[in-house]
């Protein structure tokens, strides 16, 4: 049997390694000069392969209709895609949230293990093909048709194009319109793990100042209710708000009831516990502490060792406490505005960056309409689909990636 491969990411390459080991004969079309230019930025250049949690709690992991992926998850685990690199010589390691990388912390090298395993297999690639239409038949999948007018003809055809995300990867939203052509329903696409805007003036002044092992809440100030909590690091930027605990809260905060018109109206609140290692009363004589020893100081000379240099004239700004003000001269009700500053340094989140610079896409193919067993199209017989493109998407750990090799192989097999 002939297998015809839409794009040559993750999922793709997965979708070649399984349908060649089923005896079929596979081609790899990829737009880009390179196969996996995807895998090459995961992890910030070094690749977080996958999660090491055990895969029953996968699901709860996936926000995006995870249940759909039960059979893939058991088809192709953490397991199989750590054994399939490490069999090819890429020792792995397990980091902090059970994250997995190469030990090399090179990217290339697990790319390179998956290009390996393709050429072993016999799957050929073509690069710089670009695919414009599949070609259907009495309701049946039965070949691609290229840019330049050139076709190609096989017994099975599985897109995976990705979603919209880093375009210069490859992944433009094409493979959308293609199935949009078939017939197939594209839910709303939008950016999820992508960092959040804020207009407030503070995140320009603190903007490259990373925080670590800080406490997050993101909450809803109009029904006081919270609608994200974690516990990491986090990143101010020039335009509002970015690192991993806030890249995981846009998954949540993307999915809240009517959250476009709340950001509009400023009653979305990011809350930053800046100590969460210390309760009140602890921070509280951990202040007193530090006031006693600095009494005779200016307020704004006597924050050095509690917080970074650039936080501290915006923190003396929210706390409205004279910089100038002698320390000794503070009085309780100021020092607990203070404290309350630190456990709750307050941002107002007004959007989203844009889908193209999200780590993975939210919506995309409508999971009514795959057969969740074999990823295969209920609408047009002899096409699959594989990865981003599918309506599902995945906390950040290295679960989107595992999304990607599971339903890739499940397709590939089938």
């Amino acid at each position: 049997m002939k297998v015809l491969i839409i794009g040559g990411g993750p999922a793709g390459m997965l979708a070649a390694i399984s349908a060649a080991k089923e005896k079929n004969d596979v081609i790899i079309y990829e737009k880009m000069d390179r196969l996996g230019k995807k895998i090459l930025i995961t992890g910030k250049g070094r690749c977080n392969i996958t999660n090491n949690i055990d895969m029953s709690d996968f699901i709860q992991n996936v926000p995006g209709n995870g249940r759909f992926l039960y059979s893939a998850f058991d088809n192709f685990t953490n397991k199989d895609i750590v054994n399939l690199i490490e069999q090819n010589g890429v020792k792995t390691k397990v980091e902090r949230g059970n994250r997995v990388f190469p030990v090399s912390d090179k990217a290339s090298d697990v790319r390179d293990v998956l290009e390996k395993e393709l050429y072993k297999n016999n799957v050929k690639v073509k690069l710089n093909a670009v695919v414009k239409s599949i070609i259907v038949l009495d309701e049946k999948a039965i070949g691609i048709e290229f840019k330049n007018g050139e076709k190609s003809y096989g017994d099975k055809i599985i897109l995976a194009t990705g979603g919209k995300s880093y375009p210069l990867t490859g992944s433009n939203g094409d493979g959308y319109k293609m199935a949009e052509k078939l017939g197939h329903t594209i839910k709303d696409i939008k950016g999820s793990l992508v960092p959040l805007i804020s207009n407030d003036n503070i995140c320009k002044e603190l903007q490259g100042l990373s925080l670590r092992n800080v406490n997050i809440s993101i909450k809803d100030i109009e029904k006081n209710k919270i609608i994200y909590e974690d516990f990491g690091e986090m990143l101010f930027t020039h335009f509002g708000v970015s690192g991993p605990t806030i890249l995981s809260s846009s998954a949540h905060l993307l999915r809240y009831k009517k959250v476009e018109e709340l950001l509009k109206n400023n009653k979305i609140k990011l809350f930053i516990d800046l100590k969460p290692a210390l309760t009140n009363e602890q921070l509280d004589l951990r202040i007193r502490r530090d006031f006693e020893a600095a009494k005779n100081k200016r307020f704004k000379n006597s924050l050095d060792k509690l917080l970074p240099k650039k936080m501290i004239s915006v923190v003396i700004a929210q706390s409205k406490i004279n910089e100038e003000k002698k320390v000794n001269e503070i009085t309780k009700e100021e020092r607990l505005n203070l404290l309350n500053v630190l456990k709750k340094f307050e941002v107002t989140i007004n959007g989203f960056r844009p889908v193209e610079e999200a780590i993975v896409t939210a919506g995309g193919i409508n999971i009514k309409e795959i057969n969740p067993k074999t990823m295969e199209s209920k609408l047009v017989k002899g096409l699959f689909f594989a990865g981003e493109i599918i309506d599902v998407d995945a906390y950040t750990g290295g679960f989107n990636l595992q999304i990607a090799y599971s339903t890739g192989y499940t397709a590939g097999k089938n």
